[in-house]
């Protein structure tokens, strides 16, 4: 007699989903939050975006791997989903929105879990460098095209909307990304992350 399968219900693959995001939201704040102490504002900053630009390479070529040995090309197929379907957010997938001039691609997301994470201790800001990693990832992958993050704003209620945008890479930010570690050359893909203010003060938890 064949064994039953278990399963579970979404509602519970929701909140496991959640509870790594919360983990993974905080250690992005620890390690972030420690390079600040240690070394200022502006090199604890400098650092964190180029550990970001490591961890999205490393993603993008991840992806990239894949589609390759699938007998793929990444020039004209899209990035393999490599996050979960449901508990990242509060709605996956996001919102179609119409594409932009010059854009390939426009979407919204809601309720972005790790970013209640940053919230909840007053480290928005910071939190934020971590979405560094998805221009990144989209470069790695794919160096004709990004995708970024064109807004994120705060709703009234506290909730997180992140606009994305996926259109034809230039070749200042091709170069920018290949050969600067000067990370005020390449971050500028994503133009709100000059704006960014580090406060010096670590943030307290909001029970």
């Amino acid at each position: 007699m064949a064994e039953k399968e278990a399963t579970v219900s979404r509602k519970d693959a929701e909140e496991q989903v959640r509870k790594v995001c919360i983990r993974l939201g905080l250690l992005h704040l620890a390690y972030a939050r420690t390079l600040v102490d240690e070394l200022g504002p502006d090199k604890g900053k400098e650092l964190i975006l180029k550990a970001i630009k490591d961890y999205g390479i490393r993603i993008g070529e991840r992806g990239r791997a894949k589609v390759l040995a699938a007998g793929g090309d990444p020039s004209t197929d899209p990035f393999p989903s490599d996050l979960p379907s449901y508990g990242l957010q509060s709605a996956i997938p996001g919102e179609k929105l119409e594409p932009g001039e010059g854009e390939l691609k426009r979407s919204r997301g809601h309720g972005c879990v790790m970013s209640e994470v940053w919230r909840e201790y007053g480290e928005s800001e910071l939190g934020r460098l971590y979405c560094y990693v998805d221009p990144i990832k989209s470069l790695a992958y794919n160096p004709s095209t990004v995708h970024y993050h064109s807004q994120l704003s705060e709703l009234p209620g506290g909730d997180w909307v992140c606009e994305h945008v996926t259109r034809p890479s230039t070749e200042q930010e091709r170069e920018a990304f290949k050969n600067s570690d000067k990370t005020d050359e390449w971050q500028s893909i994503e133009p709100w992350f000059k704006d960014i203010k580090i406060p010096k003060e670590k943030g307290q938890y909001k029970f």
